[in-house]
């Protein structure tokens, strides 16, 4: 068996890993939180540029995602598994002729809203500051990691010049993930019962029909269910 059919095997096998992320690393079954396709100006995706051409438009969605995969590149390094920053570094590398493309775009619109240079370079560097802050996940860090770090993958993967086509069909998936995920698919719901310690066994605290005296001992819980 030759070099090249061993490789192909090993991979179909799952034996090699190639540029792609692991299945689950936080859930047994990822939340399904797919969302519709963007134009990139609607409600809650990206920052509000007022006058904005269509290419501009387009370009504020090309910047958004990226700078969202940057932030996941920065705070998703504890699980070395999801392979953000090896995924993001090659779809920089891949599509950078579109992101420079996208960034020359937003600094004329913001030159052009502002007039004066220092104030459009002011206006663009508040725009990055705000675009960034918008993808700090806390408590919904597992999710923000794992939807961000398959978005990176398929982006590396992804023909160059496509990167816009990504962000439109994930950039809603990328902005729920940043919602907590209090469970995971496979079980929407889970219950833990939790029992007490033993009780008391001396004398004071039973009757002599073998009954519990709260008045004596105080209550009885038996056990408590909680839903999570």
């Amino acid at each position: 068996m030759n070099l090249l059919r061993c490789v192909s095997l090993l991979a179909a096998i799952g034996g090699i890993a190639l540029a792609q992320p692991a299945a689950a690393q936080f859930f047994l079954a990822t939340p399904d939180i797919r969302g519709g396709v963007v134009r990139g100006d609607e409600p809650g995706i990206g920052e509000v540029m007022p006058g904005a051409t269509d290419a501009e438009v387009r370009a504020e969605l090309v910047w958004n995602m990226r700078s969202g995969l940057n932030v996941a590149a920065l705070q998703c390094q504890f699980e070395p598994t999801l392979m953000s920053v090896q995924n993001y570094n090659t779809l920089l590398y891949n599509h950078r002729a579109e992101l420079k493309a996208a960034f020359d775009t937003l600094t004329k619109y913001f030159t052009r809203i502002n007039k004066a240079p220092k104030a459009g370079q002011t206006a663009l560097d508040r725009f990055g500051t705000r675009t960034y802050t918008g993808f700090t996940a806390v408590a919904s860090q597992y999710g923000f990691c794992q939807t961000a770090a398959a978005i990176a993958a398929e982006a590396a993967m992804a023909p160059r010049g496509s990167f816009y086509e990504i962000a439109a069909a994930h950039m809603r998936e990328l902005r729920t993930s940043l919602i907590r995920q209090f469970s995971e698919q496979r079980f929407s719901r889970f219950s833990v019962t939790h029992f007490p310690p033993l009780p008391r066994l001396d004398d004071i605290c039973w009757d002599k029909k073998g009954q519990w005296v709260d008045k004596k001992c105080g209550g009885f819980a038996m056990y408590e269910t909680i839903i999570y």
